[in-house]
């Protein structure tokens, strides 16, 4: 039924049926151009008749036919035979549909072969990420939201560390290591292991702005008989630019004693294999941190900020505060004029306890001015504790802040 509508929008005319063969394998006697069957000439009379009544009918001009009439009669008495010639189809149809066809495939294509204005924005575009060199690597992209600016139109530097803790536990994942846990192995598992993080530290080189995508490079390495590290170094994907490095060092807790644990030499054998021997952060700074801030020094200045509590988000699977939080938890007690007018250029971690989802914590901040900037600015350098407000110490920090570049410092209100 498809073919016969088909066919006849380009050879006009309707189609006779076939005319019944005398016998088998035989054709019919008469068949046209087309190899359709003509029809008897018996059949066509009351045409004939028809046609003679009609030619009756038409008045003449001074006792003559009109020309009309003539015409008429010479087409029916001498009608032009049929060729192949004049049976061709619609050229103009014919046409009209190639050129349909090829508008549709040019908007088609040009759909695929789309590029945005970015080039940046076709690198890694679903951020699942990928390993590298050899397997001893993994890098992710990261497009910065506008959920994760500040006021200065920066991201935050909560921001760059969940970077770091995503990219790691992709890492494990990419890697085919990822059991039940929050990046525990299979074999971790089994003996409900989990990896927590005891010093961390970060250099910032710049913060990405808006819109920016950085690329996270990261990799693990041995850290004593019974430890891991893991470092980081974050790009500017567009100009490859370094905007951070970081170095950790990791330990293992059980899970249901929450005492610290030694390595398995069965999850030994899991991650030896990936490991790589070279440091983000050539000069690390080992300083050791004070136990309680100095407050004999006259260049001293404290800030205290009690009552902090951990909400329900801020646990992770494991039941503890994720290690992110406490950097927030740290800076609540900088001074506002310090955030205002500097950014953070380094910062050293030292984890003592975890924190629980019952625990009620305060923030104590102790600012030292130092001028050792060569370009004369003024630069800070901030020493931190974290506690229990019954006593005991969760977190040492040092922080580094240098004077916020002045295109910083010009703010302008997002339109919506």
């Amino acid at each position: 039924m498809a073919g016969s509508i088909a066919a006849s929008a380009f050879f006009p005319g309707s189609l006779s049926p076939a005319a019944p063969t005398s016998a088998l394998g035989e054709r019919p006697d008469s068949l046209d151009v087309r190899g359709i069957a003509a029809k008897p000439a018996s059949s066509s009379s009351a045409v004939k008749a028809n046609k003679t009544r009609s030619h009756a009918a038409v008045p003449k001009v001074n006792g003559s036919k009109s020309a009309l009439a003539d015409g008429e009669h010479e087409t029916v008495s001498s009608a032009a035979p049929r060729t192949f010639y004049n049976q061709l189809p619609d050229w103009s149809m014919l046409l009209a549909a190639i050129t349909t066809i090829f508008l549709a495939a040019e908007k088609q294509w040009t759909i695929l072969d789309w590029k945005p204005k970015r080039p940046d924005m076709l690198v890694d575009t679903f951020g699942f990420g990928r390993i590298i060199h050899d397997g001893f690597m993994f890098r992710q992209n990261f497009s910065i939201r506008s959920y994760e600016i500040g006021a200065d139109r920066t991201a935050s530097i909560e921001t760059l560390m969940n970077h770091l803790q995503e990219t790691a536990l992709n890492h494990v994942k990419s890697a085919g290591l990822l059991g039940d846990g929050f990046g525990s192995t299979p074999e971790m598992s089994k003996r409900n292991l989990f990896w927590v993080v005891s010093q961390m530290q970060t250099i910032v080189e710049r913060y990405p702005c808006w819109g920016d995508t950085v690329e996270v490079n990261t990799w693990v390495g041995a850290h004593g008989k019974n430890g891991m590290r893991r470092d980081w170094h974050i790009l500017d994907s567009m100009t490859g630019h370094t905007v951070l490095k970081a170095t950790s060092k990791w330990v293992m807790m059980n899970k249901l004693t929450r005492k610290l644990a030694r390595i398995p030499d069965e999850v030994r054998a899991e991650i030896e294999p990936y490991f790589f021997e070279h440091s983000a952060i050539e000069d690390e700074d080992n300083r050791k941190l004070p136990i309680l801030p100095e407050n004999e020094r006259a260049t001293a200045a404290k800030y205290v900020r009690t009552g902090l509590t951990p909400r329900w988000a801020d646990l992770d699977i494991n039941q503890h505060v994720n290690n992110v939080k406490y950097i927030g938890w740290i800076l609540e007690s900088a001074p506002i004029s310090i955030l205002e007018n500097h950014e953070l250029a380094s910062m050293v971690l030292d984890y003592k306890r975890e924190c629980g989802r019952d625990s009620v914590l305060q923030s104590h901040t102790t600012v030292y001015t130092d001028c050792t900037n060569e370009s004369g600015e003024t630069t800070l350098h901030c020493e931190h504790l974290l506690s229990l407000e019954s006593g005991p110490i969760m977190v040492k920090a040092r922080t580094m802040w240098r004077p916020k570049a002045t295109n910083s410092q010009e703010t302008t209100a997002l339109s919506w």
